[in-house]
């Protein structure tokens, strides 16, 4: 399940259910006027294309024939209201909702003639495919996730102010103080930072106006994806962001294919605040790093500087980025992924943005990197095989990890060791994947797996338990004090597990506790939650969701 692209979901939830009902009138009123066609075929591969083609089932189901076998009506009104068909107990609605655990929100803002453009296009491919749930493979995980009886309690901390009419209100990614004064910022991915001060959102960089190239739709995942600060920001002004800019906005610096279209490009760029002690940003920049990504999805979602580094270790002022594939593989292009450290795309990345050595100039490639020196290779790759590392972190003893979210079955954390191979696009978890065919079925290891060299999950969860894993932190006190702290992007079902345990440790669920009352995160937001975790300079934890902006801190 792709969590990046919302608008997705309500073509998966379409095709997968009952068998057709030939006494409905599938087809009722579509035009099939070549300008609604056209129009209708921008939509799809705006909002659609990453989950779904016409070819075979990839993250959601094969399209062709939809508006063959599922009347008009039942298309419109689910794109209009979800929640509403599920609320009326609609069989087809619930058998989707049980097999992909997460509810889209409703579509009704994009208005009646784009949603008549999409059936036009949807319209014109005639073929119905066979169901192949056959091929869906469960269960490969047998044991599932013991519910720990815990509650922690949350409290409401601060609300963003809404930056849309519709779900979600505020896309909120991160939210981390600035190490050296604990300044807290938190950003909206269609706006910019803010820094929270006495609880309260104040804007700091007003991306849209600096940037207005910026876009953050179609998507969950667009925008401002990320931000850090360096660690001598007090004294040099520096930090850093990536966010996206519609395809060929400018020349990129990383490319593919001319076979695969350019939709999205992620830029990196560094800051310099001329006060860093100001409370509005006011300063230059320079772009660091320009990559092309095929779709909305799995590009640049974190950078970050190791915190536990200090003045003088050879990891002190490096940056790490997490890249995914763009969902190239989804595309047809796995090479693009499974390049053997050639290129950046499906990698974490660490650069030096005071050196130049880099093939544009502007960053440095440290020569501690285990690619740094070998001929054919991206220097700037510190570990590869990620289909999309959106998050890293590391732990108070110095061990780096990264959450990548899995295709259709596997969500894995993994411990991070420079140079190591992590699957992608071979493998998803500790199951061989073929990139080439049907992204639902899974195989087991062959006999001979160790001549690939691949480094497998530390933690690794089936679909039936998350959808998208979204790590959070080693709790430094409370109940869990001690244990990592992670969750469900789409449901917010939350995790915990101790790292400490070694490879494939016990993993249990817990529930929060809000005004004395206990419940899900799903229960307290009212709907698909986008989970995100925050922390501030004190070591508090905060739980974040998108759907309202809300931000909870954890008490105990």
């Amino acid at each position: 399940m792709n969590p990046r692209l919302p608008f997705a979901y309500f073509l998966t939830f379409l095709v997968i259910s009952c068998s057709p009902d030939k006494s409905e009138d599938f087809g009722r009123e579509i035009s099939t006027q070549r300008d609604h066609i056209v129009k209708g075929k921008v939509i799809f591969e705006e909002h659609c294309s990453t989950c779904h083609n016409f070819n075979s089932n990839a993250i959601g189901p094969n399209l062709s024939g939809l508006t063959k076998t599922v009347s008009t009506d039942w298309i419109i009104n689910f794109i209009n209201g979800p929640q509403v068909i599920l609320d009326q107990k609609d069989p087809r609605a619930l058998a989707l909702l049980e097999k992909y655990k997460t509810v889209m929100p409703s579509f009704s803002h994009l208005g009646e003639e784009k949603i008549s453009s999409l059936l036009s296009y949807l319209h014109t491919f005639e073929t119905v495919m066979e169901d192949s749930d056959s091929e869906t493979v469960t269960n490969l995980i047998e044991a599932g996730i013991p519910d720990s009886g815990m509650a922690l309690e949350l409290e409401l901390f601060a609300q963003l102010p809404p930056s849309d009419s519709v779900a979600p209100m505020a896309k909120m990614t991160k939210m981390e103080p600035e190490s050296q004064s604990g300044r807290l910022f938190i950003n909206d991915q269609r706006i910019g930072l803010y820094e929270i001060i006495d609880q309260k959102p104040q804007l700091y960089l007003d991306l849209k106006s600096l940037r207005p190239d910026l876009v953050s739709k179609p998507g969950w995942a667009t925008g401002l994806g990320s931000f850090t600060f360096h660690p001598e920001f007090q004294s040099n002004g520096l930090f850093y962001t990536a966010h996206t800019e519609p395809g060929g906005t400018k020349e990129s610096d990383l490319g593919y294919t001319d076979s695969l279209q350019v939709f999205m490009q992620w830029i990196l760029t560094e800051w310099k605040a001329t006060d860093p002690k100001s409370l509005k940003f006011e300063g230059s920049s320079r772009e660091l790093l320009r990559i092309d990504n095929p779709s909305q999805a799995h590009g640049m979602q974190e950078i970050t500087f190791n915190p536990n580094s200090k003045s003088g270790d050879p990891d002190y002022g490096l940056l790490y980025i997490g890249y995914g594939d763009g969902a190239s593989t989804e595309r047809g292009f796995p090479e693009i992924s499974y390049n053997h450290a050639s290129t950046m795309y499906s990698a974490i990345l660490r650069i030096d943005p005071a050196g130049s050595n880099s093939k544009n100039g502007n960053y440095g490639i440290p020569e501690g990197n285990p690619f740094a020196a070998i001929e054919g290779k991206a220097g700037e790759v510190f570990a590869y095989g990620f289909r999309n590392p959106n998050r890293v972190f590391w732990d108070e003893s110095g061990n780096m990890f990264a959450t990548d979210i899995g295709q259709h079955t596997i969500e894995e954390l993994n411990k991070i060791e420079p140079g190591k191979f992590y699957g992608w696009p071979l493998r998803e978890g500790t199951f061989v994947i073929n990139p080439y065919g049907s992204f639902r079925q899974l195989f087991p290891l062959p006999e001979d797996d160790e001549k690939l060299g691949i480094t497998y999950p530390y933690i690794q969860l089936e679909h039936d338990e998350l959808a998208a894993i979204f790590a959070g932190y080693v709790m430094p006190y409370g109940q869990l004090k001690g244990k990592f702290i992670f969750g469900d992007i789409l449901s917010g079902r939350l995790f915990f597990a101790d790292l400490d345990q070694g490879p494939n440790p016990e993993v249990q669920s817990f529930k929060v506790k809000f005004e004395g009352k206990e419940l899900t995160m799903e229960e307290l937001v009212g709907g698909r939650v986008d989970l995100k975790f925050g922390i501030d300079g004190k070591k508090n934890v905060y739980i974040m969701s998108k759907n309202e902006g809300k931000i909870f801190k954890i008490l105990n």
